[in-house]
């Protein structure tokens, strides 16, 4: 990969979302919060971090407003919600109800730890929530709650069944594997998805932690975990799938499936279309980029939707070819994940 140079030429001002490499930008994450109620050893330390202050945090009608203009004038077509943990935000159901009547027709979602959807799955359902997509990094409770620093399996169990019931579907079930860690349960998790009918995704672990603790040498190549499932459920790859993930279904017909996101030794940078915005207003065109846009001071200074437009297509426009995790020049983010939001 080239060392990324920023464009000379001016971006577009209509049309498609695009870069100078012709990716076209339609994904959105939106974070809610930078808040979270799990201290997950591979986002922050223990003690957490230094939460924005509610001031900084776009408020509902701020989030409503950007929401309308990137799926009306910028053609975003598919909309998920993060922190942080989303859920934490106060009447989030709320929220979701104004996004859905400002973007009736757009793909909603969510990304979750899970542990407050078993009160939460119903009232984001009936506000207009597509579907949800819950983190679950171990089956075993004392494993769980080393990796999360919360004894919350039980619990995350049963927001995963609320989430069901409630038609917030088809789910996926993500699980960041880690060398050393919890990489021995990538066979257990692939029977617990045929045994239940559900999706799992396999993510590589990346450099996404506050404390800059990343390790090469704890990444567990995506082929190695689809090997080890092979081994034991023999698989059958699927068509393409819109998401980074890497589809499989089970050989024998069994329910449910797996995925693998290889964001570290099989990057996807290529055919990005993602986006994202910050909990206080910062546009981001790559999950590792080291510059963003803030849209919070133009937008409460009176700006225009042309004025924030003109500041998101600039955005994307300078998008470098990809992230450089496999580079010696890569530089980590000094946000973590959930200070970027999923």
């Amino acid at each position: 990969m080239d060392t990324w140079q920023p464009p000379t030429t001016p971006a577009p001002f209509a049309g498609p979302l695009v870069d100078t490499f012709g990716r076209v930008a339609d994904d959105l994450r939106i974070s809610v919060t930078d808040r979270c109620n799990f201290r997950c050893t591979y986002c922050m330390p223990a003690e957490g971090l230094a939460w924005l202050p509610k001031h900084e945090i776009l408020t509902f009608e701020e989030l409503t407003r950007l929401l309308g203009l990137f799926v009306d004038r910028l053609g975003i077509r598919s909309v998920k919600v993060t922190g942080g943990e989303p859920t934490v935000r106060a009447d989030l159901p709320e929220l979701i109800r104004m996004f859905r009547e400002t973007a009736p027709g757009v793909d909603l979602s969510m990304t979750t730890n899970g542990v407050l959807l078993d009160r939460l799955a119903g009232p984001l359902a009936d506000a207009g929530l597509d579907r949800v997509t819950v983190s679950l990094d171990s089956l075993l409770r004392h494993r769980f709650e080393e990796m999360t620093r919360r004894d919350a399996l039980d619990k995350v169990l049963a927001g995963i069944a609320a989430a069901e019931d409630a038609g917030l579907v088809p789910m996926k079930i993500n699980c960041v594997v880690i060398g050393g860690t919890n990489d021995d349960e990538v066979v257990d998790l692939a029977g617990w998805a045929r045994e239940h009918d559900r999706v799992v995704r396999f993510i590589e672990y990346m450099p996404l932690d506050a404390q800059h603790a990343w390790e090469r040498a704890k990444v567990v190549s995506s082929a190695r975990i689809v090997d080890a499932i092979d081994a034991i459920f023999p698989l059958v790859p699927e068509g393409p799938d819109a998401e980074p993930a890497t589809s499989y279904r089970f050989a024998d017909g069994a329910p449910g499936g797996i995925g693998v996101i290889g964001s570290v030794t099989q990057p996807f940078c290529d055919t990005c279309n993602r986006l994202r915005i910050t909990a206080e207003g910062e546009v981001r065109a790559c999950l590792f980029a080291l510059e963003e846009t803030d849209l919070r001071g133009p937008l409460r200074a009176g700006a225009s939707d042309d004025d924030l437009e003109t500041l998101v297509r600039q955005t994307v426009w300078r998008k470098w070819s990809g992230h450089r995790i496999n580079h010696p020049d890569f530089v980590q983010p000094e946000r973590s994940m959930s200070a970027i939001g999923g």
